[in-house]
């Protein structure tokens, strides 16, 4: 079978390999659909700081069941399955209380070890999620970072009847925006400097959608949202400008979640933190809750994600998909490469 491997930053090759045998617990997955994101940018250009060359890409992963290993049970050939790339100890204070998803010995998928960049991919059965039969094989593919939104949403608790504000409306902050919508929030505003970005985000159903950079958004929140302003904002983009924005436009009493990834540390003004009592969460991937929830959402057809996906390659074009990226000046949503 064929296997894409990152050999250093900027380098994929293609090998030939033996096809895996799904051993005991295994499901053996045929790869569909490897949806490319922000941390995979990060590997392409040597900048991702905890994963090393060569790797195997692929954690935003949709398939079918191509064959189960021995003690496997409610699996069957030809079953659309999504699967959790997280690999967990099992045995730290975080896992032994229920927080697997931020062990301390935390690997995933495509990163610290090999993702699912390959046409067969075994994975230990309680990973793996079966996709309702309405949901396509793209939708499955997008299940991971929908999950990541869920769980962010989760960080703040409910958001039925609240005012959300999302900074970046890239894909995570498209879908954090969409999830909270759909799960009952009274207003959601989302912000982008990127004119492409805004209009996807109109495209996307958003009822207010705003650039920073030509217009004031502490008067577009309070215009908007009252003078009540946001309950909660979902940082989504991980640079000082925006978590500098979140503190400074925050209503007193409010929440700040930390969703974007942090390139450089940024300086956060805790003087307003502690004066406002502004309450500063952060927010790591998901756990298998949050999956299910995601799954829920896309099958009941409560989220826009078809025009979500503004590239796709094949699989034998993984690289053409970086060069893509690398070109398009930030106009570009989800790329997909198909298998």
């Amino acid at each position: 079978m064929l296997q894409s491997v990152m050999t250093q930053p900027g380098k994929i090759e293609f090998r030939e390999i033996d096809q895996p045998q799904p051993q005991a617990g295994e499901v053996l997955i045929q790869v569909r659909r490897i949806g490319v994101c922000g941390s995979d940018i990060h590997v392409y250009h040597g900048k991702h700081p905890y994963t090393g060359y060569p790797v195997v890409q692929g954690h935003e992963v949709s398939g079918v069941v191509a064959d189960v290993g021995p003690g496997v049970t409610g699996f069957q050939p030809g079953d659309k399955v999504v699967f959790m790339p997280q690999v967990t100890c099992g045995k730290c204070y975080p896992c032994k209380t229920g927080q697997y998803h931020i062990c301390d010995h935390l690997k995933v998928m495509g990163f610290q070890t090999d993702g699912a960049g390959q046409e067969y991919f075994p994975v230990a059965a309680e990973k793996v999620l079966k996709l309702p039969e309405n949901v396509s094989l793209d939708e499955g593919a997008m299940v991971e970072p929908v999950s990541v939104a869920v769980h962010a949403l989760r960080r703040f608790g409910s958001v039925s009847g609240a005012h959300v504000l999302v900074l970046g409306a890239g894909t995570i902050g498209s879908l954090v925006g969409q999830c909270a919508r759909a799960l009952g929030a009274a207003k959601v505003m989302i912000t982008d400097i990127s004119d492409y970005k805004v209009k996807m985000a109109k495209t996307c159903g958003f009822e207010k959608v705003v650039n920073p950079r030509k217009e004031d958004l502490s008067k577009a929140v309070i215009d908007y949202m009252g003078e009540r302003k946001a309950d909660v904002i979902f940082e989504c983009v991980g640079v000082q400008d925006t978590i500098t924005s979140a503190i400074d436009i925050a209503r007193k009493g409010s929440t700040i979640v930390v969703v974007g990834v942090f390139g450089q540390k940024p300086v956060v003004d805790l003087g307003l933190v502690q004066d406002h009592e502004l309450t500063l969460l952060g927010t790591l991937m998901y756990q298998k809750e949050d999956y299910l929830r995601a799954i829920e959402l896309v099958s009941e057809g409560k989220l826009c994600l078809g025009p979500m996906i503004t590239h796709r390659f094949p699989f034998r074009q993984y690289l053409e998909a970086y060069h893509t990226i690398e070109a398009s000046g930030g106009n570009y949503i989800k790329v997909m490469i198909d298998l």
